[in-house]
C-alpha cells in the first residue's frame, strides 16, 4: 500500500482500512506471542501501513478545516 493510493481513498475507505490493519496487527502480536507466526517481517510492513493511513487521514482533515 502506497501514499498514492491512499490518497485517492475517501476518509471513510481510509478508516475501514485503518481497522483492518489493527485488526491484523493485533493477529500478528498475538502469533507472535504464540510463537506462531511465519513471516516476522510482515508486522513492520503492517505498522507502517497503519502510519501511512493515519497520516494520509490527518492530511485530508487538515485540508477540509482549511477550506
Amino acid at each position: 500500500m502506497n501514499a498514492v493510493e491512499l490518497r485517492e481513498k475517501t476518509p471513510d475507505q481510509l478508516r475501514e482500512a485503518l481497522a483492518s490493519l489493527k485488526k491484523e496487527a493485533f493477529n500478528l502480536r498475538f502469533q507472535q506471542a504464540s510463537g506462531a507466526i511465519e513471516n516476522t517481517a510482515r508486522m513492520r510492513t503492517v505498522r507502517r501501513d497503519v502510519a501511512r493511513v493515519k497520516t494520509i487521514l490527518n492530511q485530508k482533515a487538515a485540508e477540509a478545516a482549511a477550506e
